[in-house]
């Protein structure tokens, strides 16, 4: 694609320690943009290249510390998983994550001032697309460097900044408001995009905010957002009344050649995926049938007692049980239990040299998890036997014919005690900012999070719930003698739930969070 000479001024003053080497170039030598072609082909650049899936990952309740024998990892990694502010620079560090999101802002912002100056009459699916891009990066950007919004302390919570139009001066300075303003002008970009989003404007679609990709977004915002109606409105949009026609197809999935690649090739290809985001990133390989990052990773035993091979309210879980059953590989240094769904590819520079750059492509949103937020929405509205049925639809599809009655889920979680630093399982106590009511619904919320930590592993979502539902976790650490070590702990109200914004940003004036 043709790359418009655009210098992204807001981004560069946001990250810039120095604005020397900025000056080499007049702040508004960008090339214009003045025709529907330039804007669909900046639009392109409107979607973030890098992932934030190591991250929330490594933060997460998902992986054990393996212990200090094990040579296979980096300080970014022990920092990570540790809970310190990262200072290392990585592909997926954090710095990369802010930064390339507000890059991506900026092209939202540059593509929404050309229609402006065109006219919108003949645009309108261009700016739907350039909104709700916009409003999807600053989602991630306040989900990741901000503490979770709630409806009792987000006045006050530090936000990040919402940029809304490109800047034409050098080193303006910005506030970052509150985590309150920042949903809200969120919930003001994603309602303006709806109607305007349009799928024939897509030569490949599968890269590009659908209408089904833009409403499972939307439904995911207000479910965060404690808006728990329009959250299911906008769900059932998407999976609509039959679910079941709708979901991956698992069962063809397991079916594959049991390598990483093809199996990792028809995950990305499927139907049920919403949205491809191409990604310089070494989550494939982190999360790939490689020693590399197996110090800090998904064990056996956290799938034993937490995860995939947990038992469920219909009982004990196998590998048996799966349409695509975990991977285990185990051996010297070497304990990752996977769902193979991230591939690693690799984007040679020089082919006779063997260097490039390591490349993933991950799925933001799809339509089964987009069925557990309807579920998890139904469970807060009241509506069991609606959230039962979905997560019904679900558990059918990607295990063998498994399902739950009511009872067996209350039964299940009521006899099931809360995990411990002791006696870890999947239980975990819930200390969220709205109401939970003790029993049934408590009983169904620990279901529906089971099941989204189960679909989602390796994709960072269960960070985001850990914060919505104030979970605690211990870092544990195995020792050569395989009994494990408790590490730290990560509070309920841990001022490290806020990944620490990068430090050049911090240098350029914007407040750091609190430690």
């Amino acid at each position: 694609m043709k790359r418009f000479k655009i210098v992204y001024i807001a981004v560069l003053a946001l990250f810039a320690v120095s604005c020397d080497s900025y000056l080499d170039e007049t702040p508004d030598n960008r090339a214009e943009v003045d025709s529907q072609v330039k804007i669909r082909k900046l639009l392109v650049s409107a979607y973030p290249s890098g992932s934030h899936t190591l991250v929330t990952e490594l933060s997460s309740d998902n992986v054990d510390d393996m212990g200090t024998s094990n040579p296979n990892t980096k300080r970014f990694f022990e920092q990570l998983a540790n809970w310190v502010d990262v200072t290392e620079v990585e592909n997926d560090d954090p710095k990369q994550v802010w930064e390339l999101a507000y890059k991506a802002i900026a092209s939202s912002n540059e593509a929404l001032a050309a229609i402006e100056r065109l006219g919108e009459d003949n645009l309108k699916p261009e700016k739907g697309e350039a909104l709700i891009t916009r409003a999807y990066n600053h989602f991630v950007l306040v989900n990741i460097f901000c503490k979770h919004y709630n409806k009792t302390s987000s006045d006050s919570d530090l936000g990040i900044p919402y940029m809304v139009k490109s800047e034409t001066t050098l080193n303006p300075k910005y506030e970052r408001g509150t985590v309150k303003d920042v949903y809200e002008k969120i919930n003001v970009d994603i309602e303006a995009a709806l109607p305007l989003i349009s799928d024939d404007m897509y030569e490949i679609s599968a890269y590009h905010f659908t209408k089904k990709a833009a409403y499972a977004f939307a439904a995911r915002f207000n479910l965060y957002y404690e808006n728990w109606a329009k959250a299911k409105e906008y769900a059932t949009l998407v999976v609509t009344v039959d679910p079941s026609t709708q979901l991956r197809d698992w069962e063809a999935l397991g079916a594959v050649p049991k390598q990483p690649s093809p199996v990792t090739q028809t995950y990305i290809n499927d139907g049920a995926n919403l949205l491809a985001l191409t990604d310089g990133s070494d989550a494939g390989l982190y999360f790939g049938a490689y020693y590399y990052g197996s110090r800090f990773n998904h064990s056996r035993k956290i799938a034993d007692e937490q995860t995939l091979l947990a038992p469920l309210p219909w009982g004990a879980t196998t590998r048996g049980d799966f349409e695509f059953g975990p991977f285990v590989y185990a051996g010297t240094n070497l304990d990752k239990t996977l769902f193979l769904k991230i591939p690693y590819l690799f984007e040679y520079t020089d082919p006779v040299a063997g260097i490039g750059y390591r490349r993933t492509v991950t799925i933001p949103f799809t339509t089964d998890e987009t069925l557990l937020v309807r579920a998890e929405a139904e469970v807060m509205l009241g509506d069991n036997d609606a959230a039962l049925a979905d997560l019904n639809a679900w558990s059918k599809n990607f295990f063998k014919a498994k399902e739950a009655t009511l009872d067996q889920v209350n039964t299940f979680y009521t006899d099931l005690p809360y995990s411990s630093e002791v006696a870890p399982n999947q239980k975990k106590k819930l200390n969220p900012k709205f109401t939970v009511a003790a029993g049934t619904q408590e009983n169904m919320i620990h279901y529906v999070l089971q099941c989204r930590r189960i679909l989602t592993l390796h994709e960072g979502l269960r960070w985001f719930d850990i914060k919505r539902y104030g979970i605690e976790v211990p870092r544990f650490q195995i020792q050569a003698d395989g009994s494990t070590t408790v590490l730290d702990v990560l509070k309920v109200d841990d001022l490290r739930r806020a990944i620490q914004i990068p430090q050049d940003v911090v240098s350029a004036g914007l407040t750091a969070n609190p430690r």
